[in-house]
């Protein structure tokens, strides 16, 4: 089976300016649509995938003709300074049932990811997050999932198997799908009324990572540690204030800034580990002007931005360039170890592994910022260290 057998191209005569693309625009720039997908990884850093599918969408119904408004805006935005190599894929069309448009998702996830290729997902209902999660799924490789949204898509009996997923649901599929390649998950941006104790509770129990909006608010480079520890990201565009982004039937007052929401993107394009990010729940019919297509292809230009200035500084090599800092706590329990790049300024955690058998991988080694290090040092335990320890443990 072909990768060609899942997805339809783009008809570029409905999208671009009748004058035409400027050589410097994206639309001139990205390839669209190979006939043969075999080859493709040798001239392709990221992969551009529609998801014309919204039957799981709660409350937003329209939200599956996203992509091509999307693609128009994101089109005629012109290229940074780099030679960019992008492929638009064209779309993944509703399938017979949402599960073959599922399984034509994580398919086309994995084999791009398998190449070296970060797709950029525009959906589509955020319930198709669950088929992008399935991708890592069959590469066999533990999945650090950071969702940007003001709600947790979780039902609060979190242990219900047969609960449909949905754009509410999704979550309880991933935490409970078995084998289980979940290690963290971090949401940004939830808003406390939106979001019941029940499900405060199951974080907290499983020691997940989760933000509330006023917590990143007029603080947005709290969330780019967060950020820099995701293989995935599914971004909602609910989780952007109604008066930036009123394009969504489940819009509200409160949310991201537009240039924060861009900023987040772009703090996902420059994480080194990341490989796909999806952005949903975008729908046209509630649409100002064509406002909220903007911001979206804005937010994928700070992540195409961010994606090419990537400085590859994931620790730890080579050692000299990376400081390290030692400290410890009052009472002694643990050494914990700080590594600093040179580089980028940038901070992360040594989490040792409990009673861990292999010489190999004696540490996790977890991204954090300064805060945290002026913490430890007054011998105080950062709380990102003990949820890490616990889920290593």
């Amino acid at each position: 089976m072909s990768l060609t057998d899942f997805l339809t191209p783009i008809d570029l005569t409905k999208i671009a300016p009748q004058k035409g693309y400027y050589t410097s625009h994206l639309g001139d720039r990205v390839q669209h649509s190979p006939a043969d997908l075999s080859n493709i990884g040798e001239d392709t850093d990221i992969a551009i995938i529609g998801v014309k599918d919204d039957r799981n969408s709660v409350n937003n119904s329209g939200c599956a003709l996203a992509p091509d408004y999307v693609r128009e805006k994101l089109y005629l935005l012109n290229e940074g300074n780099y030679a960019t190599k992008i492929t638009d894929l064209g779309n993944i069309q509703a399938g017979a049932t949402v599960t073959d448009t599922y399984f034509a998702l994580k398919t086309v996830v994995a084999e791009l990811i398998k190449k070296d290729i970060v797709p950029i997902i525009i959906g589509g209902g955020q319930d198709l997050t669950y088929a992008q999660y399935m991708a890592y799924e069959q590469l066999e490789q533990k999945v650090d999932l950071v969702v940007i949204d003001s709600h947790f898509d979780l039902d609060d009996d979190i242990y219900t198997e047969t609960i449909e997923t949905t754009s509410e649901s999704y979550l309880n599929k991933i935490f409970l799908h078995e084998p289980n390649y979940l290690f963290n998950y971090s949401n940004l941006g939830y808003q406390t009324y939106f979001t019941s104790q029940a499900g405060l509770r199951v974080m907290e129990k499983l020691f997940f990572d989760v933000h509330r909006l006023g917590e990143l608010s007029g603080n947005i480079t709290a969330a780019e540690p967060v950020i820099r520890n995701a293989s995935m990201i599914s971004f909602d565009i609910n989780a952007v204030r109604a008066a930036d982004a009123m394009g969504n039937a489940n819009a509200t007052p409160n949310g991201f800034y537009a240039e924060e929401a861009c900023q987040l993107a772009r703090y996902a394009g420059y994480n080194d580990k990341l490989s796909s990010i999806g952005f949903y729940e975008f729908n046209p019919a509630y649409d100002n002007n064509g406002q909220t297509a903007m911001l979206m292809a804005q937010m994928i230009w700070y992540f195409i931005d961010g994606y090419y200035n990537r400085k590859k500084d994931f620790p730890l090599s080579p050692k000299s360039q990376y400081l390290i800092y030692k400290t410890s706590l009052k009472h002694d329990e643990h050494q914990l170890v700080f590594v600093k790049s040179k580089k980028t300024d940038r901070w992360w955690m040594q989490v040792p592994y409990p009673n861990t058998g292999s010489a190999n991988e004696r540490f996790h080694l977890v991204p954090c910022n300064y805060n945290d290090y002026t913490q430890a040092v007054s011998g105080e335990m950062p709380d990102l260290w003990w949820r890490t320890y616990q889920k290593l443990s």
